[in-house]
Parts: structure tokens; sequence; C-alpha cells
């Protein structure tokens, strides 16, 4: 497979995944007290929102890219 057909795979997986999706989160955990051999730590989840036209444009590039891919391939190239 050529390297434009496999990214155009991933870019169609993951515009699929953001149109599903359109969020993802994320756990962080930051140290709030470190006194001797004493520690504690706290854990904050973090959502970012995804925008539609973001899973679009990524659907989108990607068909272009494996469409490209198969005509380069046809033709010999």
């Amino acid at each position: 497979m050529k390297t434009a057909t496999v990214v155009g795979i991933l870019l169609v997986v993951l515009g699929l995944a953001a149109l599903g999706y359109q969020r993802f989160s994320y756990t962080t955990k930051e140290k709030v007290l470190d006194v001797g051999p004493i520690e504690a730590t706290k854990e904050t989840t973090r959502t970012v929102p995804l925008p539609p036209v973001v899973g679009a444009i990524a659907l989108i590039g990607g068909v272009g890219l494996i469409a490209s891919g198969a005509r380069g391939r046809s033709t010999g190239l």
C-alpha cells in the first residue's frame, strides 16, 4: 500500500470517530501537598470538545487521499 492510502484510511477512521464522539477526555494528576513522607494528589478530568467540522474535514481528506492513491496505482505510477 502507498503511504497516501494508509494516511487516507487513518483519516477516515479518525473522522468517523470525531463525528461519532464529538469530544475526548483525559485525566491529569497534580501534586497538591508534599510534606515529608505524606503526599496528596488530585486527579482532574478534562473534556475537549471536537466540532463536527473537524470530523468532516478529516473524512473528506481521507477519502480524497484514498481516491488519489487508487488513481495513481491504476495508471502504473
